[in-house]
């Protein structure tokens, strides 16, 4: 089997949770990590732009990409170390992160069920990292392997190098420069449990689980996001659309009082605090909204989803109404969570 093959013309469709139809002009699958440097070496590939494609959950096409939109398909997990409390796992970018999930609660380790259920690949989890339900994919990865398209050769980045912040990472900042082949993750047997976040706990008692183990959690989790968000493979979505905003604590503190029941959440300093984006948004009446096939989910305001034929500016287009709306009416700035390709977010300054 070779390396990797190509397409040209190649639709992009079925290739990002938002089903919008989208093509690139080339599109390469790779099998193996050790063929980039001979894939990034073609000429015309040194001349054009370059998109690292996982399972597109994380995702808006907004036009056609006019370059080489690479996508690896590696999906091999293993353990590489254990000593009875802990294990050392390495996943391949190309699993689905979900996958991991399942493979490693059936080994008894601890620490990913709170992010069950999340779609997406492997290696998007540390570009965003991904988070739910009180954890992030950061708290359990040790190493990231990529390849440095500025030096031309594998690295081995430690968790700190990566430097994560909040959906937010090294390679999200350097989007041209890093493609993530695999990730070492650290997870444990004896971990405590998250239960302490978004009804977890009531779901768990529903369940009539009195002593949960971390495959309860799990389960709980699907069933909690199963209930609040559409399935990307019947209704076409990128889950949450917006980021929680951080705002100042005196910011906060003076929207709650003109706005009660408004949740507001630590931040990263005692001089912040995050609220909620979904509350924001449906407190502008955006929930169940639906201009033309893009549309905003009736379940959660933090979806924007694509009914069947709307295009990615259509999604973008709405997006951006529903951020000016929230700006208009509190003064808050919205940031989206997904990549947007083929157009830019407009910056709404802070008030």
């Amino acid at each position: 089997m070779s390396a990797y093959s190509l397409q040209e013309n190649a639709s992009l469709a079925g290739r990002t949770t938002f089903r919008v139809a989208a093509r690139a002009a080339v599109l390469a699958d790779v099998r193996r990590p050790e063929a980039l440097p001979e894939l990034l070496d073609y000429p015309w590939v040194r001349r054009s732009p370059l998109l690292v494609l996982g399972q597109g959950s994380n995702l808006l096409l907004a036009g056609d990409f006019e370059g080489l939109v690479l996508s690896l398909a590696g999906h091999d997990i293993r353990i590489l170390d254990d000593d009875g409390d802990t294990a050392l796992i390495r996943a391949e970018a190309g699993a689905a992160w979900n996958d991991l999930v399942d493979w490693s609660l059936a080994r008894g380790l601890v620490g990913l069920e709170n992010m069950a259920l999340i779609p997406g690949s492997v290696g998007a989890a540390p570009i965003q990292n991904i988070g739910a339900y009180g954890a992030e994919a950061a708290d359990f990865i040790e190493t990231v392997d990529a390849f440095d398209r500025l030096a031309t050769q594998s690295v081995r980045l430690s968790s700190a190098e990566c430097r994560f912040g909040y959906r937010d990472s090294l390679f999200k900042r350097e989007p041209e420069r890093w493609i993530i082949t695999a990730l070492e993750l650290r997870l444990h047997r004896n971990r405590p449990l998250r239960l302490d976040y978004a009804g977890i706990r009531e779901e768990l008692a529903t369940m009539r689980i009195d002593a949960p183990r971390a495959v309860h959690v799990a389960e709980a989790v699907a069933r909690v996001r199963t209930r609040k968000l559409p399935n990307p493979a019947l209704l076409g979505n990128a889950g949450s659309f917006f980021k929680n905003p951080t705002v100042g604590h005196a910011q906060a503190e003076a929207l709650v009082r003109d706005f009660p029941g408004l949740p507001v959440f630590p931040a990263e300093t005692e001089a912040a605090r995050k609220l909620s984006a979904g509350w924001l948004i449906e407190a502008c009446g955006w929930k169940g909204h639906r201009q033309g096939d893009a549309g905003v989910s009736d379940r959660h305001a933090l979806v924007l989803v694509n009914h069947g034929r709307a295009t990615g500016l259509e999604v973008l287009d709405l997006a951006v109404r529903i951020a000016e709306s929230v700006h208009d009416r509190f003064g808050v700035p919205l940031e989206p969570e997904p990549r947007i390709i083929g157009a830019r977010f407009p910056s709404l300054g802070r008030s």
